[in-house]
C-alpha cells in the first residue's frame, strides 16, 4: 500500500508513544470485548488512537466533536478497517453532527473517550439506559472538564470520568505547546500575514493562553492578553505581557486569539473600538467565544475575501476579519491539522491508558468526575522519554529515606 492510499503513514512516524503502546497490546488484546465510543477531531493523529485501540482488542466507533474539522480521507480508511466504524463524514452539517452522536451512543458503547464532552452530556441528558450500562469515560479538553465538573457537582454523571485535561501531560504539554504553536501557525497561513511585530491580543491566561502568548512573543510580536481571574492576571503579567481588560486591548489589538472556554469575550462593545484590518480568531473549543450574532447585527456588509476569512464591514467603513467562522483556528481553516503530531501523541496516549486502566483494573470507582492516577502520567512521560533517547536520573535509596525522615535528624543544621 503507498502512503497515498495510507492516510495515518506519515503520522504513525510521529506518534511513537501511541505506536508502542499498539505494539505492546497487539497480541494480548486486553480490551477484546469492549465497544469504545470516541468523539474528537477526526484527522490523522486522532486516525492513530482509533487503530491502536483497536489493535488492542476494542471495538471502536467514532464520531466528530467539532463537524468541521473532520478529514475525509482519514474516515473512510479508517472505517473501512475490521472492528472500526465511523459516525462522521467531512463536511456533515452541525444537524447531521449531533445526530451521529445520537446514533453513536444508540450502540450502547461500554467506554466513553470524549472531546468537548459531547458524548458522555449526551449519554446522560438523552440515553439514560445506556448511561447505566457505561463502564467509564475519559474527557481531554478544557471546556469539557468544564461541563464534566457541572455535571459532577449536579450529581448526573452515572460512571467514573478521568479528568485527563487535567494531567501534566496534557496541560504543559498539548495546551501551550500544541495550541500555541497550532493556533498561530494557522492564524498566518490562513492570512499569509506576518505576526511578527503585530499587537496579539490573547484571551485567557490558562495553560492554552500562556502557550499562545509565549510563542506569538516568540514570533516578535507585541503581548497583550486579557483575563478575569486575578492569579492568573498577575502571572501574566510577571510573565512580560501587558495585562488589560478587553475594552482597552480592542483599540490597540492587530490579531485577537481568544482561548477561555466561556462566551461573549469579545462582544460589539470591543468591535466597535477595533481598527481597521482586525482579525478574530477563536482556539476554544466552542464557537461563542466571539460574538458572532452581535457581529453580524453589528456588520453593514459581509464578505469573503480569502478562504477562511470573513470580512465584516462597519457602519463607518472599518473591516473586520473573522477567521474559520469562529471555530477553532487551529482545527477547522482551510489548511489546518490541528496540534503537531508529536505533541497530540501524548494526549491520545493518555486517553487510551485511561480506557485501559478503567476497564482492566477494578478499582471500585462511583459515578464522578476523578484525577487521573499519577502513575499513568509518568508512564506516558516515561515512554516519551523513551522515543526521544533522553536518560534521566533515579531517585537514590538516600534521597528516598531523606524525603522520608521529617526530622532530618542527619542534617548539618
Amino acid at each position: 500500500m503507498s502512503t497515498t492510499d495510507d492516510p495515518l503513514a506519515w503520522a504513525r512516524e510521529y506518534t511513537p508513544v501511541l505506536q508502542s503502546l499498539g505494539d505492546e497490546h497487539e497480541d494480548d488484546e486486553p480490551l477484546d470485548g469492549y465497544t469504545i465510543g470516541l468523539a474528537t477531531h477526526m484527522e490523522a493523529v486522532s486516525g492513530c488512537l482509533v487503530e491502536a485501540l483497536n489493535r488492542a482488542g476494542a471495538e471502536v466507533l467514532f464520531t466528530a466533536s467539532e463537524p468541521q474539522s473532520t478529514h475525509g480521507d482519514v474516515v473512510e480508511y479508517l472505517d473501512a478497517q475490521p472492528g472500526i466504524t465511523a459516525y462522521v463524514w467531512e463536511g456533515m452539517t452541525d444537524e447531521e453532527f449531533d445526530a451521529a452522536q445520537h446514533e453513536l451512543l444508540e450502540q450502547e458503547p461500554d467506554f466513553l473517550l470524549d472531546d468537548g464532552c459531547e458524548l458522555i452530556s449526551k449519554c446522560v441528558a438523552d440515553h439514560p439506559e445506556v448511561a447505566e450500562t457505561v463502564l467509564g469515560g475519559g474527557e481531554q479538553t478544557t471546556a469539557g472538564i468544564t461541563r464534566a465538573e457541572a455535571m459532577d457537582e449536579e450529581g448526573v454523571l452515572e460512571f467514573p470520568v478521568y479528568g485527563v485535561n487535567d494531567t501534566p501531560m496534557k496541560h504543559y504539554f498539548d495546551n501551550v505547546h500544541g495550541t500555541g504553536e497550532s493556533a498561530l501557525v494557522n492564524v498566518s497561513i490562513t492570512t499569509n500575514t506576518v505576526i511578527t511585530g503585530e499587537t496579539v491580543v490573547v484571551a485567557g491566561y490558562g495553560y492554552c493562553g500562556r502557550g499562545i502568548a509565549r510563542k506569538a512573543r516568540g514570533m516578535g510580536a507585541q503581548t497583550v492578553v486579557t483575563e478575569v481571574e486575578p492569579r492568573k492576571a498577575l502571572e501574566a503579567h510577571m510573565d512580560g505581557h501587558r495585562v488589560m481588560s478587553m475594552d482597552e486591548a480592542a483599540e490597540i489589538g492587530d490579531i485577537f486569539i481568544t482561548s477561555t472556554g466561556t462566551r461573549d469575550v469579545i462582544r460589539r462593545e470591543h468591535f466597535e473600538k477595533m481598527a481597521d484590518g482586525a482579525q478574530l480568531a477563536n482556539a476554544g473549543h466552542f464557537d461563542v467565544e466571539i460574538d458572532l450574532d452581535g457581529l453580524e447585527a453589528y456588520a453593514e456588509t459581509v464578505t469573503e475575501p480569502k478562504e477562511g476569512i470573513t470580512r465584516y464591514t462597519t457602519p463607518d467603513g472599518r473591516h473586520l476579519n473573522l477567521l474559520a467562522d469562529g471555530r477553532l483556528v487551529n482545527l477547522t481553516g482551510p489548511a489546518s491539522e490541528g496540534h503537531p503530531a508529536e505533541i497530540i501523541d501524548t494526549t491520545h496516549a493518555m486517553m487510551f491508558v485511561t480506557a485501559y486502566d478503567l476497564l482492566t483494573r477494578d478499582h471500585g470507582l462511583g459515578p464522578g468526575l476523578y484525577a487521573i492516577p499519577d502513575r499513568l502520567d509518568r508512564d506516558v512521560a516515561e515512554r516519551k522519554l523513551d522515543t526521544l533517547d533522553i536518560d534521566i536520573d533515579a531517585v537514590t535509596e538516600a534521597q528516598e529515606q531523606y524525603a522520608d525522615d521529617w526530622r532530618h535528624e542527619d542534617s548539618a543544621f
